[in-house]
């Protein structure tokens, strides 16, 4: 249903060029980015006792057609099983369509992304861990925080997800599988009627701007799917955005000076870039950062971070959409 590579081809085509950076400190910060992922996940590892037998490995850094290439390429790995080919005469004119119009989002994301770790990503898709190097140098140029502070800050972030994924050996399948049912299931076209649709109009009134068109428009099985997902990408990226600043104050000295600064940057951009912000879905994913966090701060708060580590035992002890709003409810269950 989507052309993976026109959509390779369209994003690295249109996405707009980094800053201009001199060639002796571009080389420097591509050095630092990648040597900071080796320390920035020992730094991790300490805090959460994920992974202490893994061998510490490089990230690899990329600047914005390289990462358009790899998303393409991790997202065709992440939903090949599931989406159906396109049959017929129209076919390669309907994946070609869709490949088009999805390069167009990932040209938009290429210019904001800072890293990023894709599980599925890599020669063998045993997973990658990016860096785009124009992004971050843009960031802390606009931030006006110290460059080297702010790199390893960012690589406590991505060396988290990489550990989430690769310390938890059952989480990258299990993902996978969520995605390939939830995905198997839109491509199918569902099974409601417009009477079910209707059915579901009182919910939706009643929830107002918590349940969006995506949520109305699924069926309660695939409600299921999409909750238990978003309530799993809300967990990894809290988590990360916890470890970020748990480790922070130790290792990186003007952390709250780039905290507060991010923080204000994340919500910033003039009226068009906001408008494509939250078609795109990026402002739901800045609220599950905090939402996430929220959530492992009251955990690790509660019983501790051997606690909160048990979130990781299996699909079964990870949190619910309500428990990741209600994290009393979690400790209650795995702790009480």
């Amino acid at each position: 249903m989507v052309d993976w590579a026109l959509a390779a081809q369209t994003g690295a085509l249109l996405v707009r060029g980094g800053p201009q950076v001199p060639r002796e400190e571009a080389e420097a910060a591509v050095t630092d980015l990648r040597e900071l992922t080796m320390e920035a996940e020992g730094h991790v590892r300490q805090l959460t006792n994920l992974g202490l037998d893994l061998p510490l490995l490089p990230g690899e850094v990329v600047d914005r057609p390289g990462w358009v290439r790899s998303a393409a390429a991790g997202l065709d790995a992440l939903t090949g099983r599931a989406l159906p080919q396109q049959g017929g005469p129209f076919g390669p004119i309907l994946a070609g369509g869709a490949g088009v119009q999805t390069g167009l989002v990932l040209a938009f994301l290429a210019s904001r992304v800072l890293g990023q770790y894709d599980p599925f990503g890599g020669p063998d898709r045993e997973g990658r861990l990016l860096l785009v190097a124009p992004n971050v140098v843009a960031a802390e140029r606009a931030m006006d925080v110290p460059g080297h502070d702010f790199r390893l800050w960012v690589c406590l972030h991505e060396c988290t997800h990489r550990l989430q994924f690769t310390a938890v050996t059952w989480l990258r399948d299990y993902f996978a599988d969520e995605v390939e049912r939830l995905v198997s299931g839109l491509a199918g076209g569902g099974s409601d009627s417009l009477a079910d649709l209707v059915g579901r109009l009182p919910e939706a009134i009643k929830q107002g701007p918590k349940l969006n068109l995506a949520e109305l428009l699924q069926s309660p099985k695939e409600r299921a799917v999409f909750d238990r997902l978003l309530a799993l990408s809300t967990l990894l990226e809290g988590h990360a955005d916890f470890v970020m600043d748990a480790v922070g104050p130790r290792v990186v000295p003007s952390v709250d000076t780039i905290r507060a600064r991010f923080t204000a940057r994340r919500k910033g951009g003039g009226v068009f870039d906001r408008l494509l912000r939250a078609l795109l879905g990026v402002d739901a994913k800045i609220r599950q950062y905090e939402e996430g966090a929220k959530f492992t701060k009251h955990v690790v708060d509660a019983v501790g971070m051997e606690g909160f580590n048990a979130v990781w035992r299996s699909p079964n002890t990870l949190p619910s959409r309500a428990e990741i709003a209600d994290p009393a409810a979690w400790v209650r269950r795995l702790h009480g």
